[in-house]
């Protein structure tokens, strides 16, 4: 632990927030050094820090008041996808932020919904208002451009599970069963990625409907799980 809290002074400092916070409580020493980068008070925190370094802090101290408060604010800010995940994992602890989490399913930015609506279930429970959200996002036409987030609203859709099975589940079958999903000119990375994609449809689709997930058929080469 003394090894990765020396990284703090390093410019791996956000990898080091991410390992204190995997540490959790055995990390605590370092709790006023996360306090210091979440504040802003160490003059080598970046304007990527805070966030991370506040949700390192609850993980090691079990108190979630700094991190509601920062990753709060920047949710209320143009800064809104970065607090994000850090809500989403605080779950129903960030409940007083649900209202503003639940604005950003309308955000301009494609990212940030899907943030959002993966966010707003994580705290609420309530999948109602976030299925539609990423659902939208599941371009069945995708090329594999990593700018989309279509990738990622699968995985979240996964993660719903059940509830999402209605209007989900036919949709990633259809795109499963294609013989090529993607069609971006990755040169040898093509297939790679495809497989990857296959593996996040199948996973989904494991956890959203498991008594048919195993009636669909796996594309050669690709593997389960």
């Amino acid at each position: 632990m003394a090894e990765v809290a020396r990284r703090l002074d390093t410019p791996y400092a956000y990898d080091a927030l991410r390992v204190l916070g995997g540490i959790g409580p055995a990390a605590a020493a370092t709790a006023d050094r996360l306090a210091a980068y979440a504040t802003g008070r160490d003059p080598r925190t970046s304007r990527h820090l805070p966030r991370r370094a506040a949700w390192a802090h609850w993980k090691v101290t079990a108190d979630p008041a700094l991190a509601l408060d920062v990753c709060g604010a920047a949710v209320r800010s143009g800064t809104a996808s970065h607090g994000l995940p850090f809500l989403a994992d605080l779950g129903p602890l960030a409940a007083p932020h649900a209202d503003a989490v639940r604005g950003l399913l309308d955000s301009p930015g494609a990212w940030t919904r899907v943030a959002a609506a993966h966010a707003y279930w994580r705290i609420t429970g309530d999948a109602e208002p976030a299925v539609p959200v990423l659902l939208a996002e599941v371009d069945p036409h995708w090329t594999g451009q990593p700018a989309a987030p279509v990738q990622e609203a699968v995985r979240r859709l996964g993660e719903i599970g059940a509830p999402a099975a209605g209007p989900a589940g036919p949709l990633l079958r259809r795109i499963l069963a294609r013989e090529e999903r993607l069609t971006h000119a990755y040169d040898s990375s093509r297939i790679l990625a495809d497989e990857a994609y296959v593996r996040t449809l199948i996973g989904a689709l494991e956890r959203i409907a498991p008594e048919g997930a195993a009636l669909v058929p796996v594309p050669r080469g690709a593997r389960r799980g």
